[in-house]
């Protein structure tokens, strides 16, 4: 019986020893750790299911026989493309100017069509919109190809030739024949509702590093002014999602996986500071490019600025806070058809408010061409209504020219500026016509007129809201001006009729 106590109280000790060894039952993860878990999961979620419809673009560029030439140099193929380019034009010129012409010729005609297989030299990424095999990409990625290549991401490749392209918009359209391939599509979200703070996933072939997935948020949107090119569609989404060469034209997604831009610019390696198309202004422009091959935008022929960047403007305003400075007028454009003048400042396109240089082109760009568009405009303190046409936008912008004056009659110079009535002579100097003003024929040197850019030729309509056919005309209206908010001139440039705000000393 002893022998049977001992024996129960060991049993006892080592049981309790051993559970002593055993670990304790884990603890159910805490809502913050499990919130956490499933945030991960709809990132890799996001990223797998986008990824099979980003696709891998393989460019081929023209070879010039400069480039043949070289290709036996090791270091050749190292070069940027943009550099190899510009050595390629330098040792072309020489050759020209030294090889006579019959050799250079019958050289142009041997390397015409070059015998030898294109090389890809560029690369990019883009996205699948339709599953007839339509993939949207940025123009810059295909520009100047010679053969395009897409691949999936199972290492599918297929041959792609270029739709269309918007240079406006830096879009382009490719064509694949997907044969009995089921693509798989993105899912186009709604850029307008995308807001401020949202995460961000970008997926692409940075530095030939093919789908990479990189993620942060939408830091801004609306960011205009960022390529310096008024004519080019800037509305851009912002993001620190890195961005680096190769992403360009592949998707920005949201966390719910829909493509909200197309990634195209970046400021900086490094910075966190990316920028993508809205997948609206995409979604529009790509339907065009797809249907008719191109996307004819409608214009107005104006030069504008957002109230808000106009400080000399909204000093000398009333009644107005918001809105969009016209600041020239194109001539033979179609607000030089309408009453729309320099100085104006628009505030709404058939009733829907503007207050960004973009967002009126926005309002523009899918108006019917040579429909009537119905502008509210704020002029010397009243507003009123001003109809427009809308035509399409000319392939090439008129150039403008300039000639050296004669000899300068002397009128007012408090802005660097001398004046004179315009006279058949000077008409025909300058090449005027059908205007009536004062002629500038001279433009004093770091002048405020100068700095404006003011030229001689040029013809000033109106000051301060006055008509002005006469120096004397001119000189009461500079006398009458307030130094601290200067004049307002209205003035014709080459045809183009332009406004600007002069004040002493270019205050």
């Amino acid at each position: 019986m002893k022998t049977l106590r001992w024996s129960i109280v060991l049993m006892w000790v080592l049981a309790g020893s051993e559970s002593a060894r055993l670990p304790a039952a884990e603890k159910p993860p805490s809502a913050a750790v499990e919130l956490a878990r499933q945030l991960n999961q709809a990132f890799v979620e996001v990223a797998d299911s986008v990824s099979q419809s980003v696709v891998v673009i393989r460019v081929a560029h023209k070879r010039s026989r400069l480039e043949m030439e070289d290709e036996e140099n090791p270091l050749w193929d190292m070069l940027p493309r943009e550099f190899r380019r510009r050595l390629e034009e330098q040792r072309e010129r020489e050759r020209r100017e030294n090889e006579p012409d019959r050799d250079r010729d019958r050289s142009d005609d041997e390397n015409s069509s070059p015998h030898r297989e294109p090389v890809f030299d560029g690369q990019g990424s883009g996205v699948v919109i339709r599953e007839e095999g339509y993939i949207l990409t940025n123009r810059h990625v295909v520009d100047g190809a010679d053969k395009i290549k897409v691949r999936f991401a199972d290492g599918a490749e297929f041959d792609a030739e270029i739709r269309g392209v918007d240079a406006q918009s830096d879009l382009a359209v490719l064509k694949i024949d997907p044969k009995d391939r089921k693509l798989a599509v993105a899912k186009l979200g709604d850029s307008d509702r995308t807001r401020v703070g949202e995460f961000a996933i970008a997926i692409g072939a940075p530095f030939e590093l093919d789908y990479s997935v990189t993620f942060g948020h939408v830091s801004a949107k609306g960011r205009s002014r960022i390529i310096p090119d008024p004519a080019m569609d800037q509305d851009f989404i912002q993001t620190d999602a890195n961005i680096n060469p190769g992403n360009s034209g592949g998707p920005l997604v949201n966390i719910y996986g829909e493509v909200i831009g197309i990634n195209t610019l970046i400021r900086g390696l490094r910075t966190g500071i990316g920028f993508a198309i809205p997948v609206n202004l995409a979604r529009e422009v790509s339907e065009k490019l797809i249907t008719d091959g191109k996307y004819v935008r409608a214009w107005l022929g104006v030069g504008i600025g957002a109230l808000k960047d106009e400080p000399e403007y909204r000093e000398r305003l009333s009644g107005v806070t918001e809105g969009v400075v016209v600041k020239q007028i194109q001539p033979d454009g179609p607000a030089s058809k309408s009453d729309l003048k320099p100085s104006d400042v628009i505030t709404a396109v058939d009733g829907k408010p503007v207050t960004t240089a973009q967002q009126l082109k926005n309002e523009i760009r899918s108006k019917s061409i040579g429909s009537t568009v119905v502008l509210d405009v704020h002029r010397h303190g009243k507003n009123i209504k001003v109809k427009v046409r809308p035509e399409a936008w000319p392939e090439e912008t008129p150039t403008l020219t300039s000639r050296r004056p004669a000899d300068a009659v002397d009128s007012a110079r408090r802005f660097g500026l001398t004046v004179q009535g315009l006279t058949k002579d000077l008409a025909e100097q300058f090449g005027i016509e059908k205007v009536e003003g004062v002629v500038v024929t001279e433009v004093g040197r770091n002048s405020v007129a100068e700095r404006k850019g003011l030229r001689p030729g040029d013809v000033i309509t109106e000051v301060d809201g006055t008509p002005v056919t006469t120096p004397k005309d001119f000189l009461d209206a500079v006398k009458k001006a307030d130094p601290k908010k200067g004049i307002l001139i209205i003035f014709t440039s080459r045809g183009t009729s332009k406004t600007e705000i002069l004040k002493d000393g270019g205050e």
